[in-house]
Order: structure tokens, then C-alpha cells, then sequence
């Protein structure tokens, strides 16, 4: 049976990348949405021109920008079986995208991560913020769950009726930490797939500036110790 698959991409001011990534995901995607964060470059007509529906959502965050895509898919009449987030930076290769979803379409898995591993890592590609954050958040949830994640990274797929029983709720940094406790309190099925990671195009909003680096690791940790104590 074909699954039906739509891919969401949050950008911020991501003009000079994002055609590139609409471009290169697989034409097994049935739609690609690109969540314009409060752009103010040409983000949105460069996505257009790719191929992509673009959305705005003009309250900036990461997790603002998921839901605005969840939001549009959800008022559709034909509902898909996959979603699959990526990222806007092209850090990440799209066409890779079919080794996310393969689990979920030959062995029934729920969930799947992405798993930026050092041996496929660009030299640079990650900062020593996000490398400590990744490790400390995945040591905890293996401490208080029992995880076996080694890694928050953006770009996942997850059963579409999995992901509305998730019931997300985080608008900024907290967005993919979040998805992965609930889906381990929920008992869904998981794997991590090792990826593929380069040096983004342009300065990242988050792990670039100190300010980002701080916030997304309160949110993080936030996250973790509160599931830690439900």
C-alpha cells in the first residue's frame, strides 16, 4: 500500500537554502510545506518557485511554526500517513528522506530520529553547545526512561495519527524533545536512522547566537525534568 506523506519545514530568512531542500526530497512526498517563521527576505517566493505551499506564521518559534503546518494538514479532506519535519538550513540531506520513512512503511515502527552520528558529520557542522545539549538530553532520558535515543535531531518522520496523539503543545526550542518524551511515555515504537549532516547555509538562530544556545537548553532540560516527575 502507498503511504501518502507531507514533509513540514519551518524557515526563518532561509532564501539562500531552501529551494535547494524543497528540491531534493523525493518525489515520493505528496506535498512539501514550508512554514514561513516571520520571514523578511525571499524565503517564501524562493520556496513557491521550488515547488513548495508555503504557509506564514508571523509568532516566531520553531514550534509555532510545526503547529501552523499541523493546523493547514489537519483542515485538509485527505489526511496523510506520514509526516516528516526537516529543517530550512539544508544541514540536513533531503534526499535521505526515504531512509527516515522506510521503517515506518516496512516494519510498522511509529516513530523515527534522524541520528546526526560524528563518523557522517561535516567537520563544523555541529557547534560544542548542540554536540553537550544532544548528549545531556539523551543521557537523561535514558536515565529517568530508559531511552535508547542518541540524538534530537530535526529531521523525523512519525505515523500521522501518532503525532495528533501527541497532543504537542511546545512553540519554540523544546519542539523536538518534547515529540520524543511523549512518544516514549506513550510506549510508541522507535529507531534512530544515522544520517547525514553538513554546515548549513547562513548563521543558525539558535545554536549560533549564545541567547539561542541558553534558551533551547532551559527549554530542554524543562521538558525532561518535568515528564521526570509526572
Amino acid at each position: 500500500m502507498n503511504q501518502l506523506i507531507k514533509v513540514i519545514i519551518p524557515a526563518y530568512n532561509e532564501q539562500d537554502s531552501i529551494a535547494n531542500v524543497v528540491q531534493d526530497i523525493p518525489s515520493i512526498v505528496d506535498e512539501i510545506i514550508v512554514v514561513s517563521n516571520n520571514s523578511t527576505d525571499k524565503t517564501e517566493e524562493n520556496a513557491e518557485n521550488a515547488g513548495a505551499t508555503v504557509l506564514k506564521e508571523n509568532r516566531k518559534g520553531y514550534g509555532f511554526a510545526c503547529l501552523k503546518g499541523m493546523d493547514y494538514i489537519t483542515n485538509k479532506d485527505v489526511k496523510p500517513d506520514i509526516i516528516v519535519f526537516l529543517d530550512g538550513d539544508y544541514s540536513d540531506y533531503p534526499e535521505q528522506l526515504t531512509e527516515i520513512v522506510n521503517p515506518i512503511i516496512n516494519d510498522d515502527i511509529d516513530f523515527v530520529i534522524g541520528a546526526r552520528v560524528k563518523r557522517l558529520r561535516e567537520q563544523g557542522s555541529m557547534t560544542a553547545p548542540q554536540i553537550f545539549g544532544n548528549w545531556l538530553a539523551t543521557f537523561l532520558m535514558k536515565l529517568f526512561f530508559g531511552a535508547k535515543f542518541t540524538d534530537l535531531g530535526p529531521f523525523r518522520a512519525i505515523k500521522y495519527d501518532k503525532l495528533l496523539a501527541l497532543k504537542m503543545e511546545d512553540k519554540t526550542y523544546g519542539w523536538t524533545v518534547e515529540m520524543q518524551l511523549k512518544a516514549l511515555k506513550q510506549k510508541f515504537s522507535y529507531v534512530e536512522i544515522p544520517m547525514k549532516y553538513r554546515n548549513r547555509i547562513g548563521v543558525s538562530k539558535v545554536s549560533g547566537t549564545i541567547k539561542g544556545s541558553v534558551m533551547a537548553g532551559v527549554k530542554i532540560l524543562g521538558w525532561i525534568f518535568k515528564y521526570s516527575f509526572k
